[in-house]
């Protein structure tokens, strides 16, 4: 996959602060990501006190969610671990990955926020920019803002407000399980965000990419980076 921009990750945290504010005029909160056909999630995995950080990206097709291909690489990261500011320990890792994934997916899921960041710039947003591609967020908690508790029922959806600005979603993806918040990366509508990871939950928590990408991601890690890339179907 073709990586169109990046930039140096070898900063420090003041740096990386300002550089998200340059990033952050980039991102580009809404659009439509078309016809989808094949979708992607990624994770990254490290041992607590560990530098190495492995990370994944595993492509499904769309939208019976077949895994067609699974990719990983690791790197060494020397920037502290600071809420905000994961894809200065991550991004490395994760664009390594991305460079071997042969498939060309039409939208990517994030295991972390879009714009609903205290600089609005999430992982899903930050790499959204770098990768030139539709991307969502989808966490396990709330980073800023706040979200009511939505109904118990699936698909039910309460947003995520900051200072009486929608940034997301709180989604329930299984009954009476916690929900999950999504935010736009890049790229992409709110509203079809959240459907795609509705479409994309089939009996977990997690919608199908991310879930995949973190089973995968731990795998790699507790074998050391061991592994052969796994390639399913043809790709476009």
């Amino acid at each position: 996959m073709e990586i169109r921009e990046t930039h140096p990750f070898d900063l420090t945290p003041a740096e990386a602060i300002r550089l998200q504010a340059r990033l952050r005029e980039q991102v580009r909160p809404s659009g439509d990501a078309g016809e989808v056909s094949l979708v992607a999630g990624a994770d990254a995995s490290y041992a607590r006190g560990s530098g190495v950080i492995h990370a994944v990206v595993v492509a499904l097709r769309y939208p019976d969610l077949t895994v067609v291909e699974r990719v990983f690489a690791a790197a060494v990261t020397t920037f502290p671990y600071i809420p905000g500011l994961l894809t200065f320990r991550e991004g490395p890792a994760l664009i390594e990955a991305f460079r071997r994934l042969r498939s060309d997916p039409d939208v990517i899921f994030f295991d972390g926020q879009g714009i609903a960041h205290p600089r609005g710039l999430g992982i899903a947003s930050h790499m959204g920019v770098l990768l030139d591609r539709p991307t969502v967020g989808v966490a396990k908690s709330l980073l800023v803002g706040t979200a009511a508790e939505p109904a118990a029922e699936r698909g039910s959806t309460a947003p995520m407000l900051r200072d009486g600005e929608t940034i997301g979603m709180a989604v329930r993806t299984k009954e009476r399980v916690k929900p999950v918040y999504v935010s736009v990366g890049h790229r992409i509508d709110l509203s079809q965000a959240v459907d795609l990871v509705l479409s994309a939950a089939r009996g977990y928590r997690l919608p199908e990419p991310t879930r995949q990408a973190h089973l995968y991601a731990n795998t790699v890690r507790r074998e050391g980076g061991r592994g052969e890339r796994q390639t399913g179907l043809p790709t476009r």
